[in-house]
């Protein structure tokens, strides 16, 4: 979709896990008048609002949120939905000259805003089902240790549990013959559709670790067992996809009597923990962020802001 005007600007907030970015960018949105639209892989989805973060209506403050709510829990939603979604959906806020504060965790889906996906390859069902079926045999290690066959350089990247990536490169290669690595390296995502001003959250080690066991107590506390119990009584098993997502999964695995509670929980924690050590991680690296801690330097973050759309 053709956006309005030439490289229009959006302000991004980037952090990892419990960082505080939705405060941060309702605040943002507050003082500018801005709305928000999210870049979260799993508030996308119905039903799965505790495990997610997903802001409620006080959290929002009145600020129109955009991107949440969008899929059931059984439908297909990957970056490249993502994108032409938030494209689209951009491109009308704009049009009605609106401020945009992007927001989320999910980098993946930022930089398919931002600067496009490789080329589209689509997806085979019966392969993923055998893949599956294989992942039984073999387990996610034996799947990697395939990927490295075919793509030493994606496998060198993407760690031998993720099986949902491991999935994805092979696919890749199943349909088109070619690595993902080498549609992703001549892709480049040099496109620069916005002109962005990229807020990043500055985030203590010990700080954020206390605040992620807080979200965990927390999201017990509001009913995030009952929550999933509640999906799977409308027929959503935990094979899906937003499932397997941290928190849920290990729910699941407590309700299927796999797990203790306080073992389920201590597990939560840890994932999410070193999630948002790789979420660090990523971000350290990205160019032209602009670095604020919301607690000392909230007003000169918004100051920035507004004197970027300005």
């Amino acid at each position: 979709m053709s956006l309005p005007g030439k490289r229009p600007k959006l302000v991004v907030v980037l952090g990892p896990t419990a960082s505080g970015k939705t405060e941060t960018a309702v605040e943002i949105a507050s003082a500018a008048d801005a709305v928000v639209v999210s870049a979260d892989s799993l508030q996308v989805y119905r039903r799965f609002d505790v495990g997610s973060a997903k802001p409620t209506r006080g959290q929002m403050r009145g600020i129109p949120h955009f991107l949440i709510d969008v899929v059931d829990p059984d439908g297909e939603f990957n970056a490249g939905v993502y994108m032409r979604l938030a494209l689209s959906r951009i491109g009308e806020l704009l049009a009605d000259r609106r401020k945009i504060v992007v927001v989320g965790g999910t980098f993946l889906y930022v930089k398919a805003l931002l600067h496009g996906l490789v080329e589209q390859v689509g997806t085979d069902g019966e392969f993923r089902d055998r893949l599956a079926r294989e992942r039984e045999e073999l387990g996610t290690e034996g799947l990697h240790r395939r990927l490295l066959s075919v793509d030493p350089s994606a496998a060198g990247r993407i760690k031998p549990g993720d099986y949902v990536r491991i999935e994805r490169a092979l696919e890749i290669h199943h349909l088109t013959g070619r690595r993902m690595s080498d549609l992703q390296s001549r892709h480049g995502f040099s496109e620069e559709r916005f002109d962005v001003l990229k807020i990043g959250l500055e985030t203590d080690r010990e700080k954020l670790r206390a605040a992620i066991g807080a979200r965990v107590d927390g999201m017990i506390d509001r009913g995030l067992v009952e929550e999933v119990r509640e999906i799977r009584a409308m027929g959503y098993g935990p094979e899906l996809k937003p499932m397997k997502s941290i928190g849920y999964r290990q729910i699941n695995d407590f309700i299927d009597g796999k797990l203790a509670f306080p073992e389920a929980v201590e597990i939560m924690k840890r994932d999410t923990a070193r999630f948002s050590k790789r979420q660090t991680t990523w971000l350290r690296s990205e160019k032209d962020v602009r670095w604020f801690c919301p607690a000392r330097r909230r007003d000169s973050m918004v100051a920035a802001c507004r004197g970027f759309w300005d």
